[in-house]
This record gives C-alpha cells, structure tokens and sequence, in this order.
C-alpha cells in the first residue's frame, strides 16, 4: 500500500529538480555559460500557499583561481489560477576562495534555522548534454 501525503502536501522532489528549478537554470545560464559552472548548491524549496521557493548558490572560477559566487532565486505559483507564473532572480554576490565558501554554506544552516545544509550538485543536473 503507497503511503498517502497530507491535503496540502507535495511529494519530495530530486534537488535542483523540477519546473521552478529549470526557470532557474535558465535565469543562470542567461549570465553564465553552462562550461564554467563549477558547483550548485541548492536549499531546500519552501512550499506554502500555492506557491514555491527555490534559492541555489552557483560558482564559476574566476581567472585568479577564486570563485564568482551568484545567489539565484525563484517563485512559482504551483497551484490557483496564475499557475505556472514565475519570477527568478540571478545576482553575482562574492568573489571568494573554495574553503570560505564551504564555511558560509555550512553557517547558513545554523543562521537560517534550516535542518538540512545545502546539497551540492554538479552542472551536469542543470546542463546535461551541453
């Protein structure tokens, strides 16, 4: 017998998966070619009232060996009559080493509250076959 999900609940999702997520692959390639990302690192998506928020950290290298670091966000309407509606948001934040960031991503989960840190993807999640 499947196991049945409370009214209101949604099923787990793959991370860095789904159609909130592609918005977003999109937003980031737009600003960074799929070949120079380095790493993905996605929250958890919060899902409440019809709606969904992602937020990953995405790194490319920069030519001094350091990382360009981006916060990109997204909203999808889930459910209600402006399903499918979306807004994303891709902004370069940082230009920091790898040790600092792994440090930040780690003090993320206590600062937020979150249970669970960010998982770490590669680019091929987003930008198989490219």
């Amino acid at each position: 017998m499947a196991a049945s999900l409370d009214a209101g609940a949604f099923p787990p999702l793959t991370p860095g998966q789904g159609p909130g997520w592609a918005k977003l692959a999109a937003a980031v390639e737009a600003q960074v070619p799929p070949a120079e990302v380095e790493t993905i690192y996605v929250f958890r998506p919060i899902k409440r009232e019809g709606k969904e928020w992602g937020t990953a950290v995405v790194t490319r290298k920069a030519a001094d060996g350091r990382l360009r670091v981006y916060t990109a966000k997204y909203m999808l309407v889930v459910r209600g009559k402006e399903r499918g509606l979306s807004k994303v948001e891709v902004e370069e934040v940082a230009l920091t080493t790898a040790e600092v960031l792994a440090h930040v991503m780690q003090a993320t989960v206590a600062r937020g509250g979150d249970t669970e840190p960010p998982v770490e993807l590669g680019p091929a999640v987003w930008y198989e076959g490219r």
